[in-house]
């Protein structure tokens, strides 16, 4: 088994799952995305044995791989030597049912002969506990049960159960059905049930993506990512996670491994911000449900960075020892300690993300003035907070400092607040947080600035390089044209850029030197390249960049500046975003194709 990061992720806003490009399910946890991962594969080293789930073509010489149009539903085609084909179809049901979205804790998987006299060989063999084995039960004639501690999984299927669970070879001469859920009965029949369960989620995504407002130029780029940053969000509660992933480094054997199947606070908020753009309001309400939870738990007082998709707020850290990692690259991490960090962005964001919810009639929601007044509270916590030395958006973890970014966020959160008063009338309250941002912003101009260098540090105690520093232009806190902006930006590119990439930073970390490269800063500098006039470089980085993804359309988080290989945890939520965002600014508008 080859293990890299092309991978096809499926899913329904419950549970996800990545395959390879052997059509193997590789990855996948449940009963929710933070769970224990049944496939554990794409952890499992170089030649993994088990947590995984192929089919596999005997004598197989072809493969391709697609999506059906609009849809996480993923379609392989093998082809054997002798002409054999079979084409199997991945999905998790996700539909419409009895008023409510049904979104089970399942996979189903259909196999089909196309031509000639196809063998085929089932190997399903999950793993439970991080990476020890499953407790296997063969029960009846259609089904096995597969006994963890989290949740019991139960095979409903057509194919002949005595050569699934023997892993035996047989001819494939009609299609044969799989539905991996929770141990319970599979009511009605399989075939007919499993085809109108494809059916009902095909439609249920396109219509959602019928939705979208899409830029006229890069949709198929657009629309791919969208869909998967809304299989990134655990629908139930409205959480956001980071990836779908764990432990997959930064760059081979860095450490620098971690475990991003939580809802950062910060990521969220870019994550809605990219589909705000596109109009996928569905996202954004069931996020700031979540957010009014986790504002009411704080009473006032300390955000974390981050929390679990429940809002849990201790997401202990530990190493799972049974798994080998990435290419044999461990630790496999399970938690995030950096919900225990200091980083005072958190404050800005919640807001950021809020804002909209007072302005926009289209919600079934409308914020009113008690949201406003929880709100205050985090504003409170930003004020009182913005100059205090924190671990900043990179999370450091032996080193704290004054960030700018974390600092003109919290100026974000006051400056937004008094946008959200005056759009309920409070003109006394809009008085009050613009004077706390006027007050921000003078502090952030003085101690960021720095005149024998001209540019703004990344810091207020040094004269710091950080990509960062470039959210000023997002956040209005500086315009494109102005002079700090342009002589900041023109530092930041001769300090942090490899070429066609951006580091985060150029420093020492806790890890030593970075070595690659961020994908999200480098949407950030086609957002400033494109925002100060240079506009034909903008549109050229952003065609290189969609160069880099795998086959599924998609990216990690990191980027070797040299060979162009990903790494870190996959799908990046950041990334996505920049293909998005990047894609609405760079387009031509709809009226010029008209």
């Amino acid at each position: 088994m080859s293990v890299s990061l092309d991978l096809w992720p499926i899913g329904n806003c419950q549970v996800s799952a990545l395959i390879d490009t052997a059509g193997k399910l590789v990855w996948g946890c449940v009963p929710r995305v933070d769970g224990d991962p049944f496939f554990s594969a794409l952890l499992g080293g170089d030649e993994p044995a088990s947590g995984l789930w192929a089919i596999d073509l005997e004598d197989r010489v072809e493969t391709s791989q697609s999506y059906l149009r609009n849809t996480p539903i993923l379609v392989t085609r093998h082809r054997d030597a002798n002409g054999g084909e079979i084409e199997i179809v991945d999905f998790c049901p996700y539909f419409q049912r009895n008023g409510r979205t049904y979104r089970p804790v399942a996979f189903a998987r259909i196999v089909r002969p196309i031509a000639g006299s196809p063998r085929i060989r089932v190997r399903l063999r999950p793993t439970c506990g991080w990476g020890s084995e499953c407790g296997i039960n063969v029960g009846g004639s259609n089904h096995i049960r597969y006994l963890s501690g989290a949740i019991t999984m139960r095979l409903t299927t057509s194919a002949p159960i005595g050569l699934v669970a023997e892993e035996r070879a047989f001819r494939l001469e009609r299609a044969q059905h799989f539905f991996l859920g929770p141990d319970e009965s599979f009511g009605g029949n399989l075939a007919e049930t499993v085809e109108q369960m494809l059916d009902a989620t095909a439609a249920e995504w396109r219509e959602w993506v019928r939705g979208l407002a899409t830029p006229v130029e890069w949709q198929d780029v657009v629309i791919r990512s969208a869909i998967t940053l809304k299989l990134c969000q655990h629908e139930e509660t409205g959480a956001i996670v980071a990836a779908l992933t764990t432990s997959i480094p930064e760059h081979a054997g860095s450490q620098r491994n971690w475990d991003y199947r939580y809802c950062w606070i910060r990521d969220a908020y870019y994550t809605v911000q990219a589909l705000n753009r596109l109009g996928a309001l569905d996202v954004l309400e069931g996020y700031l449900a979540y957010l009014r939870n986790i504002v009411d738990n704080a009473r006032g007082g300390h955000i974390q960075p981050l929390y679990g998709v429940l809002g849990e707020a201790t997401l202990h850290e530990r190493i799972a020892e049974d798994l080998p990692g990435y290419r044999g690259m461990g630790p496999v991490r399970v938690g995030n300690a950096a919900y225990s960090q200091v980083q005072h962005d958190a404050y800005g964001q919640i807001v950021l993300s809020n804002t909209q919810g007072f302005l926009d009639q289209r919600l079934l929601r409308i914020s009113g003035v008690a949201d406003f007044e929880a709100l205050e509270k985090v504003g409170e916590r930003a004020w009182a907070l913005f100059d205090k030395p924190d671990a900043g958006l990179w999370e450091l973890r032996t080193r704290q400092s004054v960030h700018t970014y974390s600092a003109a966020m919290c100026w974000a959160a006051c400056d937004r607040l008094g946008n959200a008063a005056q759009a309920l009338g409070l003109d006394e309250r809009a008085s009050f947080w613009g004077q706390r941002a006027a007050d921000i912003r003078e502090r952030i101009e003085q101690a960021a600035w720095r005149p024998d260098s001209e540019r703004m540090s990344a810091t207020f105690s040094g004269d710091d390089l950080d990509a960062s520093v470039i959210q000023l232009l997002d956040l209005r806190f500086l315009a494109p044209y102005d002079p700090r902006f342009v002589s900041t930006l023109e530092a930041i590119e001769q300090g942090l850029r490899r070429g066609s990439h951006m580091l985060r930073y150029a420093t020492e970390d806790d890890f030593g030197l970075p070595e690659t490269a961020f994908n999200v800063c480098t949407f950030w500098l086609i957002e400033a390249l494109y925002l100060t006039g240079r506009s034909d470089e903008a549109r050229a980085l952003y065609e290189e960049m969609l160069t880099r993804r795998t086959q599924a359309g998609l990216l990690s988080e990191d980027i070797d500046p040299v060979s162009g290989e990903l790494w870190g945890n996959y799908p990046q939520t950041y990334s996505l975003v920049g293909l998005i965002n990047c894609a609405v600014l760079l387009s031509k508008p709809w009226n010029s194709v008209r």
